[in-house]
């Protein structure tokens, strides 16, 4: 048994009490999903008997290996860039798709939902600071991007993500979450058939707290749950 990932995942679910409880929410409108991504099979069982059921992972294809391990009642969140080409694998897979950040991606989804007969749920991928390294549509882009899609078969536009920078301060990042949840809200009240703005999932492991106080319904954490990943790049290492 690994004491530390459950150790951990009971630490960040006392911080995320405590957010919900300075910004006046409810527990229950913050989903936390464990990111889980380059991690073993056995580090997510450890999770399990605590009722953890949200996991996040980046690669299409780790996520149906995965799936295929592990019980049918798991939620799989897929929150890394997908490409076209590997739409087919994982419309029938994960409960939610957080990056569609494209027209053409967005009519890939479409066309394996319609040959699976499922919806599949999405969220539109906003890079709200801007970052060149960053995919996403441009916040000032979004409404358009999502009325487009939201004419498409077997597509359920729920929701907004984004992933702020990388920071040593989060209280940096409370702009960009602040200009997200207004986004969201904006978008919400233009009412457009087949949307619903319920889901915004922002706050990594770094700045989830400010996130949460801000207006996030999904954060996604995976270093404050499982460690370090053995990776160079920052986004790796934050998530």
């Amino acid at each position: 048994m690994n004491k530390l990932v459950t150790e951990n995942l009971a630490k960040v679910e006392r911080r995320v009490q405590a957010a919900c409880a300075r910004a006046g929410r409810s527990r229950d409108e913050v989903t936390l999903i464990a990111v889980s991504k380059t991690k073993p099979v056995s580090l997510i069982e450890e999770l399990l008997p605590g009722g953890t059921r949200d996991f996040g992972e980046n690669k299409v294809q780790e996520l149906c290996e995965k799936c295929e391990q592990l019980p049918g009642d798991i939620r799989w969140h897929l929150i890394g860039h997908l490409q076209r080409n590997k739409v087919k694998y994982v419309v029938d897979k994960a409960c939610l798709i957080h990056s569609v950040d494209s027209l053409r991606l967005a009519q890939a989804v479409s066309q394996e939902g319609v040959k699976k007969q499922v919806t599949v749920p999405i969220l539109i991928e906003v890079n709200m600071a801007g970052e060149e390294s960053k995919f996403g549509v441009k916040p000032q882009e979004a409404e358009s991007l999502i009325r487009e899609i939201a004419r498409l078969p077997a597509v359920s536009v729920q929701g907004l993500m984004t992933i702020a920078p990388f920071v040593s301060d989060p209280e940096e990042n409370r702009i960009h979450f602040a200009n997200m949840k207004k986004l969201c809200v904006d978008i919400k009240g233009k009412n457009i058939d087949n949307v619903n703005m319920n889901v915004l999932s922002m706050g990594m492991t770094g700045d989830y707290e400010v996130a949460i106080e801000e207006g996030a319904t999904m954060i996604r954490v995976g270093t404050g749950i499982f460690g370090e990943r053995k990776f160079g790049e920052r986004l790796e290492t934050m998530q």
